[in-house]
């Protein structure tokens, strides 16, 4: 790619991102929500941004329905007596791509998070089970604080 490509493109994008954030800020519940999502540890604008953007829903479903539209929620293979393994599918693919990149900050980074994360480093669990794992309970609290309109606060008071 030509710098001079580069260079609109990156123009494009930073136009894009700035009409976005005006937009949420100048709906009132878009813009509590926002402020809601970037208390918690391991989420920053964009995914705040695409869980406002993808998922609606967001603060009005249970825990499980929303690890279940972001793809996060395991998915039995089961056929008679045969039972496979857990498998995660399924939800919208991009915020499940984003929630996993919150979910590698977020189990270095968040003190509710990190020692779960350190645990299951320490059971011998796999990389992307951890990740996967974390992104569902980062999907899960966030949906409980926007339930709630409470930002994040570690200890739970």
């Amino acid at each position: 790619m030509d710098d001079a490509l580069r260079v609109l493109l990156g123009t494009q994008i930073a136009e894009l991102e700035s009409k976005i954030e005006r937009l949420i800020a100048a709906d009132e519940t878009l813009a509590e929500t926002a402020r809601i999502l970037r208390s918690i540890p391991g989420i920053g604008p964009v995914v705040s941004t695409m869980l406002i953007a993808e998922m609606p829903e967001l603060g009005q479903i249970s825990g499980e329905q929303a690890a279940a539209l972001t793809g996060l929620a395991p998915i039995a293979h089961d056929s008679g007596a045969l039972r496979g393994k857990r498998a995660i599918g399924g939800g919208r693919h991009l915020l499940r791509h984003v929630m996993f990149q919150a979910a590698l900050v977020a189990s270095h980074h968040n003190p509710a998070l990190k020692p779960f994360a350190d645990r299951l480093r320490t059971n011998g669990k796999p990389h992307k089970v951890v990740v996967t794992t974390v992104a569902r309970k980062l999907v899960t609290i966030a949906n409980a604080l926007c339930k709630s309109r409470l930002n994040w606060a570690y200890p739970a008071p």
